[in-house]
């Protein structure tokens, strides 16, 4: 099989899917590997270390989309590549299809076979705790007096008290937030809907962080005490409704910071809409708002090593056993296909947007065999079901 990797095209994005270690891995396998020009030079790849661990590098996008059976990339499919998918072929990426109409239409009408890379992570995504994290250190950077903020300094100095900071979730990204914040010395609030999180992230930090089971009115009781709020819910995409609206904004004081990781389109946060690294930020109501959609492209060369060693079984399994077999043999894999040939497998997708759709493992043949397990990606729920099958 003739596997590919894709230079990320999206603005801001400097992450590659993999690096010279996966690639030689893969070759090893016996795999034929190209590389697009600069796919990683971002990353602190250069083409010459791919080449030397057996790839070929190849100078545009439209030989790789040519050439190779699976291809890889880490962000979304962009409109100006939707010419390029066709029948049969295989890639992954990070499509985040439910929320992305045009690019799930673009998928299905070329008949390739599309794995979203968020949904295939078995022990949560290495992008989740570097967003977490470096999604932190730029709240913090937008707290400066410089960049509009309040000015205070997260730990505090002697005579003048730190920052009270409320995250809200307490998943990886949280987590990776809130190690950052507490390691500086913020006073940290988290809020979630699981009891047993709140209760291990208490023990984990010896109740020296608060812990409230998050509705709207308990984020409503502690905004006026807060001076920055880190969004890490991954809000469910049919919702009308929000965490924070644009009122409960003026509960805080001017040049708090509001950091939304989670992104979504709709999400938890009413005021919040994508920004890039190279404007990042707008104020709503006095708070100053960061809400960068790919923050881990900021540190794309340990972002990149991270994701590229999680990634590599998922992609060896493919093209050691073929998508059929490793979607038996990895549940996770098997819930992250979203297309195959032209019809929809991607029930969340399903649900948002209306589609009709087929269970991955009914449209593989593999229903009746011994199946990996793997939660559903999301809560989302659909029974329009297409009725016919592969």
């Amino acid at each position: 099989m003739i596997f590919g990797v894709l230079k990320d095209i999206k603005e801001g994005e400097y992450r590659v899917i993999c690096t010279p270690m996966e690639v030689a891995s893969i070759v090893g396998a016996g795999h034929t590997v190209l590389v697009e020009k600069d796919c990683g030079a971002k990353a602190g790849f250069p083409d010459e270390a791919y080449a030397k661990m057996g790839a070929t590098v190849v100078e545009t996008a439209k030989e790789m989309w040519e050439r190779c059976d699976f291809l890889a990339k880490v962000k979304e499919i962009e409109p100006s590549e939707y010419g390029y998918l066709r029948e049969g072929q295989m890639i992954y990426c990070c499509i985040h299809p439910a929320g992305h109409p045009e690019e799930v239409q673009a998928i299905l009408d070329s008949k390739c076979i599309a794995i979203t890379a968020e949904d295939s992570h078995r022990f949560g995504s290495p992008n989740c705790e570097a967003a977490g994290k470096q999604g932190a250190l730029f709240g913090l950077e937008s707290m400066l007096t410089i960049n509009g903020g309040k000015g205070k300094f997260v730990g505090g100095f002697a005579g003048a008290p730190g920052m009270n900071v409320l995250i809200l979730g307490g998943g990886v990204v949280g987590q990776g937030a809130l190690s950052v914040l507490h390691a500086l010395g913020a006073n940290v609030t988290v809020m979630d809907i699981n009891a047993g999180i709140l209760r291990l992230l208490g023990d984990r930090y010896n109740q020296k962080i608060n812990t409230m089971y998050c509705t709207k009115e308990a984020i409503a009781s502690v905004l006026p005490q807060t001076d920055m709020v880190i969004n890490c819910v991954k809000w469910p995409k049919q919702r009308k409704d929000f965490l924070i609206d644009k009122e409960m904004l003026k509960l805080m004081e001017p040049g708090s910071v509001l950091v939304d990781i989670s992104n979504d389109d709709p999400g938890a946060i009413e005021s919040s809409h994508e920004t890039h690294h190279d404007n990042p930020r707008y104020v709503v109501n006095g708070v100053v708002h960061y809400c960068v959609s790919n923050i881990p492209g900021a540190v794309a060369y340990s972002t990149s090593v991270a994701l590229a060693g999680d990634t590599l079984p998922l992609l060896l399994n493919i093209l050691n056993n073929g998508l059929t077999e490793a979607c038996v043999r990895d549940g996770f894999i098997r819930r992250s296909l979203t297309a195959y040939k032209g019809l929809l497998t991607h029930e969340e997708t399903s649900g948002i947007q209306g589609r009709p759709w087929i269970r991955p493992e009914d449209v593989l043949g593999i229903a009746e065999r011994k199946l990996d397990p793997a939660p559903p990606a999301t809560t989302t729920r659909s029974t329009n079901f297409i009725t016919c099958c592969k």
